[in-house]
């Protein structure tokens, strides 16, 4: 598989610059449109005549026509700016996510790409040429060669292939805990109160066993005074928490939950010959667990946020983030989430990191988080019901005034066609264009079963992250705590209750109930104990 394999010659350093793309210069038709063009047409393809390295999307269409000479481009530089690619099923939005990608990564740039329904890892490998491919790019201008571009394939937990990606629940946080759980506000806030305690008595949540064995212990007799004086954790509430972690682990997410915990700065790697290294999460394996994929992924963007330095604009970004599905992440978010998505969004830019949300309706994203997307990808929509008709009004407010009838154009556009309005240079809005596409030069669609094998295992990771590690924590501290209990002498043990009159403990209450366990949280708080820094999630990792 060309192109695709990992190896040891994945470095974090820039290695040598990458070729920037070809510019718009006076001589080209970028920047001097041909005479046929008429004046509207003219005026919008000279507003995509960058001077700086840019991305080419595709060519102009205009009165039916497709001009190969028209190229609608994107500077590197506004995509830190973020955007949004969006439009109904099978209009080509997959594609689109490839067509980018493979650029981003040309120019040195990395990506990370979600692969929900497991067609996009064939980026690690040259496509195949075809009449269809060799008509396409005769029609837009593209001089098209096969071409397999550096990846790194990942999987939530080792669940299907790729290396395993893992998060320990204190680096989850109680925020992105809560909406895969489930929780309503009350509950998310109680939640929040648990990792508090844990994180103050240095009681590390590394799996959802130690998260079980802290709410347990915070609704025992002897745990309950430990949260009085800032409101306490119900029984009640509690008893949820814990059946909702039951049912998670029941559908197998217990999985993703543990160590060694993936380290987001291998996201920003480049390979030795100055590409970006594209990093592909492999998620058809979990499709039936949409909210947790959705909102792992918020957690690798919480995390990028919580650990990188402050660089202001850049010439270009130092990753691209492709959130796909992303009215999952939405749907059923509580106030509380939408504001640190919100937030998130805003304060990553300066970061270096640029978020392409993709989904089918702008209506899907929050307004606030629509608002900070500056780069637009819209495919077709459909309008075959009255709420379709609704949702495709609201699309074309979105874009700015051009002398396109917006809603005929998106009812008609073909596969691999889209309305496109960008951030210019200077940070203003491109006109709107509508353009054919450039086909992919990578494989469009998946690669074989063996050949994705091979490329993980062959991976300088697979044997930093492959087998899951399960060290001592918050469970295992209090196991050993019971085991000291029952070695005190038996003298310095309480008078057992009458017969009839007590129940019969479970190892992990009698553990909690001890004055064993006191003891050892008091030394722990003494030893360990903190107040991590959080960020707008609640996120929090063990600095290596």
């Amino acid at each position: 598989m060309s192109g695709s394999t990992p190896s040891g010659d994945m470095s974090d350093a820039p290695g040598p610059s990458p070729a920037p793309s070809p510019v718009a210069s006076p001589a080209s038709p970028a920047a001097s449109p041909a005479p046929s063009l008429d004046a509207e047409a003219a005026s919008i393809v000279a507003g995509y005549a960058f001077t700086g390295p840019a991305l080419d999307l595709g060519a102009l269409l205009w009165n039916g026509a497709c001009l190969p000479g028209a190229q609608i481009r994107v500077p590197l530089a506004v995509l830190n700016r973020h955007g949004l690619v969006a439009g109904a099923t099978g209009t080509g939005k997959t594609k689109t996510l490839q067509l980018v990608a493979e650029q981003l990564s040309a120019q040195g740039v990395p990506v990370f790409l979600a692969d929900v329904k497991g067609d996009v890892s064939g980026i690690g490998a040259p496509g195949a040429e075809s009449e269809k491919v060799r008509e396409r790019a005769a029609a837009v201008g593209q001089e098209w060669s096969a071409t397999g571009y550096p990846c790194e394939y990942y999987a939530l937990g080792g669940i299907g292939p790729g290396i395993p990606l893992r998060a320990t629940v204190t680096s989850f946080g109680p925020v992105l805990l809560a909406k895969v759980l489930g929780l309503n506000r009350t509950q998310e806030q109680s939640l929040g109160l648990i990792f508090h305690y844990a994180d103050a008595k240095g009681l590390e949540l590394v799996d959802l066993k130690d998260l079980r064995a802290v709410v347990a212990f915070l609704t025992s007799d002897v745990g309950k005074p430990e949260l009085k004086g800032i409101g306490g954790l119900s029984t009640v509430t509690a008893g949820v928490i814990l059946r909702a972690l039951t049912v998670f682990e029941q559908e197998g997410a217990g999985a993703f939950f543990g160590e060694p915990e993936f380290d987001t700065v291998e996201l920003l790697r480049r390979a030795a010959d100055g590409r970006g290294l594209v990093s592909v999460l492999e998620l058809a394996a979990v499709q039936r667990s949409p909210q947790l994929f959705s909102t792992f992924l918020m957690w690798l963007l919480a995390d990028l946020f919580h650990d990188l330095p402050e660089v202001g604009d850049l010439d270009r970004p130092k990753l691209v983030f492709f959130f796909d599905e992303a009215h999952l992440l939405f749907s059923g978010a509580s106030k509380a989430f939408l504001e640190a998505v919100t937030q998130t969004v805003r304060l990553i830019r300066s970061k270096g990191v640029g978020v392409f949300f993709v989904t089918q309706t702008p209506k899907d994203v929050p307004a606030d988080v629509l608002a900070q997307l500056g780069n637009r990808v819209q495919h077709a929509l459909r309008a075959f019901t009255p709420d379709d008709a609704k949702a495709l009004r609201a699309a074309v407010r979105t874009f700015p005034t051009s002398p396109y009838d917006l809603e005929e154009v998106l009812t008609g556009l073909g596969t691999g066609e889209a309305v496109i309005t960008v951030l210019s240079e200077k940070g203003a809005p491109t006109p709107v264009a509508v353009t054919r596409l450039r086909a992919p030069e990578s494989l469009m669609g998946p690669v074989g079963d063996e050949a994705l094998d091979r490329a993980v295992r062959a991976s300088p990771l697979y044997g930093r992250y492959a087998e899951a590690v399960d060290r001592e924590s918050a469970y295992e501290k209090l196991q050993a705590s019971q085991v000291q209990a029952a070695q005190a002498p038996a003298a310095q043990a309480p008078a057992p209750a009458p017969a009839g009159e007590r129940d019969d403990p479970s190892l992990i209450e009698q553990v909690m109930g001890s004055g064993m366990f006191k003891s050892l949280a008091r030394s722990i708080g003494t030893q360990l104990g903190r107040e991590i820094s959080r960020s707008v999630f609640g996120t929090s990792r063990r600095r290596r």
